[in-house]
């Protein structure tokens, strides 16, 4: 055997033996563990999506997507006026708090000071934890007894409220990994800060800001207590004004039908469960989707 073998063998053998040592068998053990809590972790996910999958199946065919809801003792419907009523609301709330979160979270990272910065930072976190009933209460004190009428705008309002803490934060963090050298390079070529900051750094951090604005969508769309305080839920079309009072919505929807005993509603409850579900998850995909195409 040549010597150049003999030193592989050896090394070999002794890669074996120290696979025993104390170290190796505890690293071997915590990345079983860590393994487990991984597959803990997605039982519950799983769980979720098959069961509402499961119950709401039976309601999927096209009147789901073309009718009116039913109306107790109605054993056919739809829940489209719902699924139009979510997308006005939501996308209503995403021209408050789009904007208002991605210049805060600008003014945060580029143009702030320390103590500012931190003060705003911590300002975000609080509102991250303010329980979504609260923003309800609060736009119901603040626009809707004033005005004296539930209205689509309220409710907009109160799902920007929870809005705005996770586009801030995730923008923020999103302009923190764009490198300094692409700010100074900028700067070095003539471009004054604020033209750096919306012109550079905000296009090259995109990608990250999207997906911060979509976890935004996902938990505004999927809200109802904030609704409760700020809207009428109602089986007709919405009507498209910001100012009306009723707003059919699927969360709302979910909500008023699941709290019966009709079995019928009930079934109409997890279909609706079923497309909020499938509207976050296609959200999500059409975000990467559109990240992917501005990498290229």
């Amino acid at each position: 055997m040549s010597n150049a073998a003999q030193v592989h063998d050896a090394k070999v053998q002794g890669l074996i033996r120290n696979r025993s040592r104390p170290r190796d068998i505890l690293d071997i053990i915590m990345t079983g563990v860590s393994g487990a809590c991984i597959g803990i972790t997605l039982v519950p996910l799983f769980a979720v999506l098959l069961y509402v999958l499961f119950k709401g199946a039976s309601r999927l065919n096209l009147d789901l997507f073309t009718k009116l809801p039913p109306a107790a003792g109605q054993t056919t419907g739809g829940i489209a006026s719902a699924i139009l009523g979510t997308i006005q609301v939501v996308a209503l709330a995403m021209v408050f708090a789009v904007p208002f979160g991605v210049m805060a979270a600008v003014f945060v990272s580029e143009f702030s000071s320390g103590k500012i910065a931190g003060s705003i930072r911590f300002a975000t976190n609080v509102l991250s934890g303010v329980p979504s009933i609260i923003a309800g209460v609060f736009i119901y004190s603040l626009i809707v007894l004033p005005m004296k009428s539930f209205s689509v705008l309220a409710g907009a309002l109160a799902l920007a409220v929870l809005m705005l803490p996770t586009i801030v934060r995730t923008t923020d963090e999103a302009l923190k990994i764009v490198p300094q050298d692409v700010r100074s390079a900028s700067v070095g070529l003539g471009a004054a800060n604020y033209q750096t900051a919306l012109q550079v750094v905000l296009p090259a951090a995109l990608p990250a800001i999207l997906t911060g604005v979509t976890l935004a969508i996902a938990r505004a769309a999927g809200e109802t207590a904030p609704l409760l305080f700020t809207v009428i839920y109602t089986n007709n079309w919405p009507s498209g004004n910001p100012l009306s009072p009723t707003l059919p919505s699927l969360s709302y929807l979910v909500y008023e039908f699941a709290r019966g005993f009709d079995k019928v509603l009930q079934e109409f409850a997890w279909a609706g469960s079923l497309v909020l579900v499938f509207l976050v998850l296609m959200t999500s995909i059409l975000a990467r989707w559109a990240t992917r195409q501005k990498n290229f």
